[in-house]
């Protein structure tokens, strides 16, 4: 290949230094071999020449070699100029996005004109996905793939497009000209590399700084269209910055603000366009200040100027509470102190990158953040924040300002009793990390910090946990092995564990640390949801507390913390079994009472499922209950159990499940202890799970006691009355349960309160089943089950360990009609039995009593007992009305005078009521105000 001399314009930055494009001797071997073959008869002082005029004649204000020609000219011919800095200077920085098209680009320009500093100066970065097209660029030409030409085409067509829709006249053939000549010059490098099948660092930084030179100096041409003085700063001539080993650079600011005033004293605009991303070393090579860096540009710009304020121009309203993707309730934060962004962009949070905030806090520069697309919005404004003070003038209400995470993390854990009071142990384990290249995340053990480490605290003195990427962790835990193989075999280090697919989640705040029980209500939170942490961390600043969970609880820990301390909706997945008469009418009373539970109490239950034997009903954002019906019957699916479970549990954006089991159907109760396992708390007003296998209950309760995860049954025994509740009460202040006695069923109830007088016992059962109060088949209730299946529900409440077999009811049924075929049968043949049942009525009325169906709970005793019997007139049994149910506690502090608890019993709105009234204690539980 041989290359003319026109055809590389050489340059202040990378191969040339800067007196009059003479090369620098380092790279003068570098140039020979990349663009000139032995073949080439150039000599090096032809090249000076040829290109030292062409620099006068085609750079003029293009590149980088012209803005140190024309310091050079103007330093000989002008008088020094004063540019002041201080606070009429405001710093703006515009995104690729922000300039993506010439329509955003016009935008900016106008935001920039109509601000009413008295100085500006605007950093940009390339438009959006152009600094990626010149990495690939670079990768292309590495890899001797030839369309490298036409994807360089690609970057020269975009930008052709968009200054002619820009610009006109002599600021459009200029700027057109000048781009022509860049992208010769980088067709020339790529063609270099592509031979070489190399880049060096300096030639890939130098190729993909070129997209903020060009959109700089479209932007420039656009605001002097408007009529206003405006320069163009290419950042090279005036930030230096030096490499550090960690692939970061370091702002030289004594070089850079010597090599600033000069170029303002050259340029001395009201408004300047500068370019991000790029910068010098001391030895004028040209680099960037790595990805994301044009945000540090402009933090740099404004230290430098001193400016008033630094803007950061965005896509969004300001900085997020959490990520709004998976918070949707997350709102944005008006303030941030320096440290609460810093801590929140070092885990992960989309605000800055954390080395950003470092310029500006030694001069307490704020930085605002704000959307380019939505000016009306005020934006978070960062700086330096009194301890008590949240930007409004009031105290803050929560010691938590967000949450952020990081995911794809595995955690290493370096285990052993020969660790204890060994000097060198954590140095070696972290050399074996170093040497391998790999970043640590957190460390559990220690307590100390350096710029590289997130330093947690533990207590073990014989082990060392921490946490890695993901895609790292083989070679960590390799390089470990082989570090410690001796003591591993020895048995002084006894593992080298790997726990995979975790995240980390963070709580930021600045006044967590002068507020006690931050670390108890975060922990609380997440134990609420089900959340296991598997590692815990939190500085001596107390800025932040950082837990490891695993990868796909993250989600659901971040939405549960989120909702406990920023007092956002407690949000609930709700899956409703059994939509018939109870769970029906439990979805009307849902649907009349959401809103109020939103406005008033920040409860947001949403129903994600309704299903039934037959269909079900799935939601991804929850159901419109005022429809369900229709619903149902229009886009209802088969019923699928498995299907229905996982869809309701699987929404990641809420972090708490509840299936509410409105059916009596003993295949549904069998899956409680499945579902508590995995985190799905469970309301019911089915009594077959606490009525069946001592076995099977036993072990229900046992994983709900040992868990976070709730199984409320309040309407098993008394429909809407507090029978379990006040019996926990009693038992939990200390009470001894005497005995428990009761009338539990409600169409018991109804049918003994209208079986007096001249009535015969079939016309009561009649009317009771006409009236809806009893099963479709009244056997079930005249049997006494459904009543022994409560009274074994409150023994087992008290610690007796029964069987339903060791409670035989009374059975109301008369033997001959216990195995009818039918209802219909049953109920036409029952007034064959209405002489015995009269007298029995009789003789009870003739002692002056009456006849109630009841359950006892002898707990003296040992034994329950479920019978027909017969009680005075002034009894409070006997005072009883309609479908009433009465309980009475005889305990030890209420011997004398037992606590009764007496109300309706029966009937879908009050059963549907005590289960409604669990949902809302759950949400109480789940961190709701009370």
């Amino acid at each position: 290949m041989v290359v003319s001399s026109s055809s590389i314009s050489p340059t202040s930055h990378g191969v040339f230094s800067n007196t009059l494009c003479r090369p620098a001797p380092a790279n003068i071997n570098l140039l020979r071999s990349l663009f000139f073959p032995s073949s080439t008869s150039l000599s090096l002082s032809s090249i000076r020449k040829n290109k030292a005029s062409q620099c006068r004649k085609r750079w003029t204000c293009s590149g980088p070699i012209n803005a140190s020609l024309k310091a050079t000219s103007l330093e000989s011919s002008a008088e020094t100029i004063e540019v002041p800095k201080g606070d009429m200077w405001s710093v703006h920085k515009f995104g690729g996005t922000c300039v993506g098209s010439s329509d955003r680009i016009k935008n900016v320009a106008e935001i920039i004109v109509n601000d009413n500093s008295e100085r500006k100066l605007v950093v940009v970065s390339a438009m959006s996905k152009v600094t990626d097209m010149m990495y690939d660029l670079i990768q292309r030409a590495e890899s001797r793939d030839d369309s490298f030409l036409s994807a360089l085409d690609a970057v020269l067509e975009k930008h052709t497009a968009t200054a002619k829709d820009l610009l006109e006249g002599d600021e459009l053939l200029s700027f057109l000209s000048r781009l022509h000549d860049d992208i010769n010059n980088l067709k020339a490098m790529l063609r270099a590399i592509y031979i070489a099948g190399h880049a060096t660092e300096s030639f890939t930084e130098f190729v993909v700084g070129h997209g903020e030179l060009w959109s700089a100096q479209m932007l420039s041409s656009v605001i002097r269209k408007k009529g206003f003085d405006c320069s163009w700063m290419d950042t090279r001539d005036v930030l230096i910055v030096n490499p550090t080993s960690s692939n970061q650079v370091d702002p030289d600011f004594p070089e850079s603000e010597r090599r600033l005033d000069k170029w303002l004293s050259n340029n001395p605009s009201g408004i300047i366009i500068a370019t991000g991303f790029i910068a010098s070393t001391p030895q004028n090579i040209p680099t960037t200040l790595k990805r994301d860096g044009s945000d540090f540009s402009a933090a740099i710009m404004g230290a430098l100027f001193r400016a008033r304020q630094v803007t950061i121009w965005t896509d969004v309203d300001g900085v997020f509470s959490a990520d709004p993707r998976k918070v949707s309730e997350a709102v944005i934060l008006r303030t941030l102190s320096y440290q609460e962004a810093w801590e929140m962009s070092y885990f992960g949070a989309n605000v800055l990158h954390p080395r950003t905030i470092i310029p500006v806090m030694r001069y307490d520069i704020p930085i605002v953040i704000r959307n380019v697309f939505n000016l009306t919005a005020p934006g978070t404004k960062i700086c330096r924040l009194s301890p008590d003070e949240n930007g409004d003038g009031e105290h803050m209400q929560s010691p938590v300002k967000g949450f952020a995470t990081i995911d794809n993390l595995a955690l290493i854990n370096v285990e052993g009793t020969g660790m204890a009071g060994v000097p060198g142990t954590a140095s070696a384990i972290f050399g074996a990390v170093k040497d391998v290249g790999a970043n640590v995340i957190m460390i559990s053990q220690a307590n100390w910090t350096c710029s590289s480490y997130c330093i947690l605290q533990a207590s073990s003195e014989h082990s060392v946990c921490f946490a890695v990427p993901e895609k790292e962790v083989d070679a960590v835990a390799e390089a470990l092995r082989t570090r410690f193989r001796q003591a591993l075999s020895a048995g002084r280090l006894s593992q080298v564990a790997v726990v995979p697919n975790c995240s980390i989640l963070a709580t930021v705040g600045q006044k967590m640390a002068s507020t006690p029980g931050v670390s108890a209500t975060l922990f609380n939170a997440l134990a609420k949801a089900n959340i296991n942490i598997r590692a815990i961390a939190q500085g001596c600043s107390e800025h932040n507390i950082t837990v490891v969970v695993k990868r796909d609880d993250c989600i659901r820990a971040l939405r549960a913390v989120h909702s406990r301390f920023y007092l956002s909706r407690t949000t609930i997945a709700m899956g409703i079994i059994g939509p018939g008469l109870i769970g029906g009418t439990l979805l009307d009373q849902l649907r009349d009472q959401a809103a109020v539970l939103k406005e008033k109490f920040n409860i947001d239950l949403r129903v994600m499922g309704i299903t039934g034997s037959k269909n079900m009903l799935l939601s991804d954002l929850g159901l419109d209950l005022s429809k369900w019906r229709e619903l149902q019957s229009k886009q209802g699916q088969a019923a699928d159990l498995q299907k229905f479970v996982q869809h309701v549990h699987g929404n990641q954006l809420i972090p708490n499940t509840v299936l509410v089991d409105c059916t009596a159907d003993s295949f549904i109760a069998s899956h409680y202890y499945d579902w508590l396992r995995k985190g799905i708390h469970i309301i019911t007003p089915n009594k077959k799970a606490n009525s069946g296998p001592l076995d099977q209950y036993l072990k229900l309760r046992a994983l709900q006691r040992q868990s976070y995860t709730h199984y409320f049954y309040e309407a098993t025994v008394g429909a809407g009355l507090p029978i379990i509740s006040t019996l926990r009460g009693l038992l939990e202040t200390g009470d001894k349960i005497l005995s428990i006695e009761g009338i539990f069923s409600g169409t018991l109830s109804y049918i003994f309160n209208k079986f007096v007088g001249k009535r015969s016992f079939s016309e009561v059962v009649t009317e009771a089943k006409q009236a809806g109060y009893t099963e479709p088949d009244p056997r079930d209730d005249l049997s006494g089950t459904d009543v022994a299946r409560k009274v074994i529900i409150l023994a087992r409440e008290c610690g007796l360990n029964l069987e339903l077999s060791d409670i035989p009811p009374e059975s109301l049924v008369p033997e001959p009609l216990r195995a009818t075929a039918s209802p219909e049968e049953f109920m036409q043949k029952l007034p064959q039995f209405d002489q015995g049942w009269a007298k029995k009525l009789q003789a009870a009325e003739a002692a002056g009593e009456v006849l109630r169906y009841v359950g006892v709970v002898d707990v003296v005793n040992q034994r329950g007992l479920v019978k027909l019997q017969s009680y005075k007139k002034d009894h409070p049994f006997a005072q009883l009305s309609g479908s009433d149910n009465i309980i009475s506690f005889t305990t030890e502090r209420y011997k004398e005078q037992p606590l009764i608890v007496r109300g309706p019993g029966a009937g879908a709105e009050v059963t549907a009521g005590g289960v409604f009234s669990d949902i809302l204690r759950l949400a109480s539980y789940l961190g709701a105000p009370s």
